[in-house]
């Protein structure tokens, strides 16, 4: 096997075993995305070869000179690129930060460096992290690497094409209301959305503050655990950060479910959900339950309300948060004769659609004659929505439901449909409203070969529960490292 088809735990045994070196997996990372990303498109910037190399041969000498072993000595790393880091440029997908070269690395980078990871290159994106398909992109949609013709999902849909074409075996996206674990239910990749506060937010070009997090991308379920014990805990520059204990994820792994119970929201399980999908999710609760955990349904019965409530609190916050964009101190600025033909002009110019669709209907949501009409009554029904899993906590230790209700659709499918696109994350903003952990994994293949996610959502800083079932049902499924033939 080429070192680049690699998951996590299989580098990380040959790294500490001395059998490849991080120049070498470095060098097989880099080799397979100078093959595959052209057809792919899952990239914004890629690092230099001469110095990604270098760094992989300081880790490997720091390795032969001192036995240092650090989390991810050597393992190469793709940021998604609304995360700023220092020597690559970050774009968050959107022509109005077109060339912007951060002076700074977010946490998480600082987090990644300080662990030996080696970062290689900047993924593409939803511009501004808004969308489900990576077709929002302002320089190129992102392909499917198990189906071209077909989306990889969003907003990371960068980040989750390439862990699954072999490009590196992890990277960090961001998930504000399903943009990890949607694009890797439908990349056939593990991915984490944390807590509200687990992980610091600090470095992360803000889409909607209260419902963002960065969350983690891989090929198995110790690797997105491996990943997540070195980004997560408390950072005093990010005043929405948790100080609460970190625990050891990858020690919350195990086989074995006795005692886990289980929830199956019966709102989830029928009308929109493809037949195909359903199967497989309930394939998986068969596998869970041979584990020994026990499965019962339980009611969320405001369900129905999340993709309204979630998209008024998330435009109105994207309204807020993207009025910094006007030409005046960085990113892209337009000729005008005056200061406001030139905010103009360079949103007008910077902005795509997508974009400019949510801080519409976020500006008109906060709108004075129209705030408790509608952002107000979205926080009152965001609310309710928490207090649902809440009460279903009580009962369970995890609520099992598909990732999405489809596998993934056909490039522009649709592009002119918003609705249609939006109720692609009918089953995860919910996790985002309510601030809550949620992981999804690989639970099958739909007849035409495309992957279908399995997502497990946890109460608030609970991941290591979310993390003991995930990796339970990948051993009993198989699919740690299931790569698509490209």
């Amino acid at each position: 096997m080429e070192p680049y088809a690699l998951t996590y735990t299989e580098a990380r045994k040959l790294l500490v075993a001395r059998a490849l070196s991080a120049v070498d997996l470095t060098r097989s990372v880099l080799d397979r995305i100078e093959s595959v990303e052209p057809a792919i498109g899952a990239l914004l910037a890629v690092r230099g070869r001469d110095d990604a190399l270098a760094e992989a041969e300081r880790v490997d000498r720091a390795w032969r000179d001192s036995g240092t072993q650090l989390p991810l000595s050597g393992i190469p790393i793709i940021v998604k690129d609304n995360i700023v880091m220092r020597g690559l440029p970050t774009t968050a997908g959107s022509r109005i930060l077109e060339g912007f070269a951060p002076p700074y690395d977010a946490t998480v980078v600082e987090r990644l460096r300080s662990a030996g990871a080696i970062v290689v290159a900047k993924s593409n994106l939803d511009e501004f992290a808004m969308g489900s398909s990576n077709e929002n992109s302002a320089f190129r949609a992102t392909r499917n690497p198990w189906a071209l013709d077909h989306v990889p999902g969003g907003s990371s849909g960068g980040s989750a094409a390439a862990v699954a074409a072999g490009m590196a075996p992890l990277a960090l996206g961001s998930d504000t209301g399903g943009s990890v674990r949607q694009p890797a239910g439908f990349c056939g990749v593990v991915g984490v959305k944390p807590s509200y506060g687990r992980v610091s937010r600090y470095g992360l070009i803000a889409f909607a503050s209260s419902l963002d997090c960065i969350g983690a991308i891989a090929r198995d379920v110790c690797g997105a655990a491996a990943l997540m014990n070195v980004i997560a805990g408390v950072d005093p520059r990010d005043s929405t950060s948790a100080d609460v204990p970190v625990p050891d994820y990858i020690g919350s792994l195990g086989s074995d479910l006795s005692g886990v119970r289980i929830g199956v929201p019966t709102e989830y399980m029928g009308d929109g959900l493809d037949p195909e999908v359903d199967r497989a999710v309930r394939a998986g609760l068969e596998r869970m339950e041979s584990l020994g955990a026990a499965v019962e349904d339980v009611s969320l019965p405001h369900a129905e309300y999340a993709i309204p409530a979630y998209y008024l609190v998330a435009d109105a916050e994207a309204s807020s948060n993207l009025a910094r964009y006007d030409g005046v101190e960085y990113g892209h600025r337009a000729s005008a004769r005056d200061l406001g033909e030139m905010y103009e002009a360079t949103r007008g110019d910077g902005f795509g659609a997508e974009v400019k669709r949510r801080i519409m209907l976020g500006t008109y949501a906060l709108s004075a004659g129209y705030y408790e009409e509608h952002y107000l009554r979205a926080q009152k029904v965001r609310s309710l929505i928490a207090s649902d899993f809440a009460a279903a906590f009580g009962r369970v230790d995890a609520i099992v439901t598909p990732t999405s209700p489809t596998v993934a659709f056909r490039l522009g499918e649709r592009v002119s449909d918003p609705l249609a696109m939006y109720l692609s994350d009918v089953y995860t903003v919910s996790a985002n409203l309510a601030g809550l952990a949620a992981v999804s994994v690989p639970c099958g293949l739909s007849e035409g070969g495309l992957p279908i996610g399995l997502q497990i959502a946890v109460d608030a800083f609970d991941e290591p529960t979310a993390f003991r079932i995930a990796y339970a049902h990948e051993r009993a499924a198989g699919t740690a490292g299931r790569r698509p033939a490209l």
